[in-house]
């Protein structure tokens, strides 16, 4: 392997980890959303609190810091259904790039 070997495979590395951490952050920004005057990231975090409430009104904090009333089961249903749509269209362009690399 020569040096001109080494370096294209470098290069290589580290187009794959830009592209990586791209998706990443593509995928994370596509998990927020907006449910009734809040602000939420569907991650497992929050699907644990709300699963963790006792009666389906709340008042939880939102992704800013703010206060904000909420139906359990509606803010539940919306954050399980964004997880898991998020998480599977980032998992298929995932193998994808794997699949280029």
């Amino acid at each position: 392997m020569d040096i001109n070997d080494t370096i294209t495979h470098a290069r290589h590395r580290f187009d794959h980890a830009a592209a990586r951490r791209l998706l990443r952050e593509k995928y994370q920004a596509k998990l927020v959303f907006a449910h009734a005057g809040g602000m939420w990231r569907a991650a497992p975090e929050l699907i644990s609190v709300l699963q963790a409430c006792p009666d389906d009104a709340a008042v939880i904090e939102d992704l800013y810091g703010v206060p904000v009333k909420i139906s359990v089961s509606d803010l539940l249903v919306l954050t399980q259904q964004r997880w898991q749509e998020q998480m599977t269209a980032w998992w298929v362009e995932h193998q994808e790039l794997d699949r280029k690399r």
